[in-house]
C-alpha cells in the first residue's frame, strides 16, 4: 500500500473546515490538519499577489488521492486550487495501517 500527504490551502478556516469535513465523511482520507493564517505569497494572472490562507494537511492512501482532488476541486472557491501530494516513504506500520483501514479507495 501507498500512502500520501497530500497539501491544500484554502481562502479562509472556514472553508477549510468544510473541505476537511467533506474529505472526512467521504472517507477519501484518515486524517486532516488545519494551519489557519499562513501567509502565501505567489504569482496569479502574471502578477505578485498576496493572501492570507489556510493550510490543509491531508493523510490518505494513493488510491484515496483521485477521489480526494476531485472532492477538493468541488468544494473550493478557487478555480485553480493548490492540490499537491506527496508520496510517504516511511511511517510508523499502525499509523499507515489505521490510514489505510479509513480510506475508501477509488
Amino acid at each position: 500500500m501507498k500512502y500520501i500527504i497530500a497539501f491544500v490551502t484554502a481562502s479562509s478556516e472556514k472553508e477549510a473546515e468544510k473541505i476537511a469535513d467533506g474529505l472526512i465523511d467521504a472517507k477519501a482520507c484518515a486524517c486532516v490538519n488545519i494551519i489557519p493564517k499562513v501567509k502565501s505569497i505567489f504569482i496569479w494572472e502574471g502578477k505578485k499577489d498576496k493572501a492570507q490562507e489556510s493550510l490543509l494537511i491531508i493523510k490518505t492512501t494513493q488510491a484515496g488521492f483521485k477521489r480526494l482532488k476531485a472532492l477538493v476541486r468541488k468544494l473550493h472557491s478557487y478555480t485553480t486550487p493548490e492540490i499537491i501530494g506527496i508520496d510517504i516513504s516511511q511511517g510508523d506500520k499502525q499509523y499507515l495501517d489505521w490510514i489505510s483501514s479509513v480510506v475508501r479507495g477509488v
